[in-house]
């Protein structure tokens, strides 16, 4: 059985049982899409092996990592002001 670190502080990113959000969220999402297609158990599966891809490609990279590469592709959904274009390479003032 492998070491797991449990949060200690408030900022840590939130925990369901002994995975961050960010690595159940592959599991749950075959699960759901599973059950609307009436095949639950092979989409299960399949969430859970890109829920230990993703965790192994996560261990080897700083924290915020993912959100960072999802705002370079222009994929991090957000309309705040304080967030500049990312496809916006150089800025004048």
């Amino acid at each position: 059985m492998s070491h797991i670190e449990l949060p200690r502080f408030v900022d840590d990113p939130p925990h369901l049982l002994l995975w961050s959000a960010d690595e159940i969220a592959p599991l749950a999402i075959g699960l759901v899409i599973g059950v609307m297609l009436s095949q639950a158990l092979i989409f299960t599966l399949i969430g859970l092996v890109l829920t230990k891809a993703y965790a192994r490609y996560r261990d080897g990279k700083p924290d915020g990592y993912f959100l960072h590469v999802l705002y370079w592709l222009g994929a991090l959904p957000t309309s705040a002001r304080t967030i500049p274009n990312p496809f916006a390479r150089e800025f004048h003032i």
